[in-house]
């Protein structure tokens, strides 16, 4: 049985994985979320930072982590130096610092590049989800449950839907690019 409803949960599914995914992208200013993938060893148990530290983000450049325990300190930093965010922490033995440098050109533009490739990754989920709609609608016409007319009038319904999202996507896409390339 054909039902929208399930092709439209899909794109929904593939606009806000995209936002997730954006927001890990460092534009410059300090975000915590960056730290969301980031793990450490934690008596031999692979621990989000967030689990074990309260972060916080005290200027618009600086996220500070303070760890519940201050033995943790050391295995947090070499767990943000392994991963691939690109900073480089400093601590005082109590605290550590993550200092967000200013964004170069190039960098910026890389990070663009980066965003373009997601971008494109959600468009293609949407079409995935509008493909699997199509076939399902001419299964149903197969077995009698649509109308020729019917399929026609669901199949333009289904494109318009899958036009609505991709438009929402480069929205998105083009905010993220204003703000990436805002100095």
């Amino acid at each position: 049985m054909y039902q929208q409803k399930d092709f439209q949960t899909k794109m929904e599914k593939a606009v806000t994985s995209f936002r997730e995914d954006l927001s890990k992208i460092r534009a410059g200013r300090a975000n915590p979320k960056i730290l969301d993938e980031v793990t450490f060893e934690y008596y031999g148990t692979p621990t989000p930072i967030a689990h074990a530290a309260t972060i916080t983000v005290p200027e618009a450049r600086l996220i500070t982590i303070q760890p519940w325990d201050v033995k943790n300190i050391s295995p947090i930093e070499k767990a943000i130096l392994a991963s691939d965010i690109g900073i480089t922490p400093s601590n005082d033995g109590k605290m550590i610092r993550l200092p967000f440098p200013p964004l170069t050109e190039e960098r910026r533009k890389d990070l663009v590049k980066d965003m373009n490739k997601r971008l494109e990754s959600a468009r293609i989920e949407v079409r995935n989800a509008r493909r699997e709609g199509m076939d399902a609608i001419a299964k149903a016409e197969k077995e009698k449950e649509f109308s020729e007319d019917d399929r026609h009038s669901e199949e333009q319904e289904l494109q318009k839907l899958t036009d609505q999202f991709i438009e929402k996507l480069d929205t998105i896409g083009k905010e993220k690019e204003k703000e990436l390339m805002e100095i």
